[in-house]
């Protein structure tokens, strides 16, 4: 029977403590978990996997203890942690996922996303996305020194937010259409991503998309216990 949680945006910093504290607790909480999926924007900004921060080393720490344990840890990029690496990942043995892709959760075959590429309509956002991940252009970041990329990632961070609160709400959410284009390409009836911060059980026609929840004074998780899935929340 396997056991599974999934995860995203806990958008962890050296601000948010008590977030580290509840990562910790829910997974000593859930006990043995086979899989752990880890769908991006994990870390508030990510500006290279040569960062010596403390927070990337008590991250990286805190994985190695639980895939000593047995567990498998799964990594999906997020919008703000795109720059996440396999130099990093390999530190404490997880799995890079790409954009998509489909598993097996709860004897469904299922498309696992951050779910960033669903907002179709944030044509500013995609726009940008698009040289992000432009791999002459991370290139070029990665060039940088640590100092000059932290910089950068705080001018990113606040060109964000300056952004988001000029948006229409219905313009950062899923576009529909998309949804159903995508898990049709897949062949497959239940879709996971975050990205949104809007956590819900969607049906749709037979299918089911799952929405994770941002971690900020609760948070939020999907686990997977044999032949269900159960998404939560909890206070940190």
């Amino acid at each position: 029977m396997t056991q599974s949680l999934f995860i995203s945006d806990l958008h962890l910093s050296e601000d948010t403590p008590h977030i580290e504290q509840g990562l910790k607790t829910l997974l000593k909480q859930q006990g043995d978990i086979d899989r752990l999926f880890l769908l991006g924007d994990i870390f508030e900004a990510w500006i290279g996997d040569d960062d010596d921060s403390p927070l990337a080393l008590r991250f990286a720490e805190a994985m190695k203890r639980i895939a000593n344990a047995g567990t498998q840890i799964y990594f999906t990029r997020g919008n703000r942690d795109f720059l996440v690496g396999h130099n990093y990942l390999d530190q404490f043995g997880a799995t890079l996922l790409s954009d998509s892709v489909c598993i097996e959760v709860a004897g469904e075959s299922t498309l696992l996303m951050h779910g960033d590429l669903l907002c179709s309509d944030d044509v500013d956002y995609l726009a940008f996305r698009a040289i992000a991940h432009n791999r002459e252009w991370q290139a070029e970041i990665l060039s940088k020194s640590l100092e000059d990329r932290r910089a950068l990632a705080k001018q990113l961070r606040i060109m964000s937010r300056e952004a988001a609160s000029n948006k229409a709400e219905d313009i950062m959410d899923v576009n529909s259409k998309t949804v159903g284009s995508v898990m049709a390409e897949h062949g497959v009836k239940r879709l996971i991503h975050g990205h949104t911060h809007r956590p819900f059980r969607h049906s749709l026609r037979s299918a089911e998309r799952i929405v994770l929840g941002d971690w900020n004074e609760t948070c939020w998780c999907l686990r997977e216990d044999g032949t269900s899935l159960e998404l939560f929340e909890f206070s940190l």
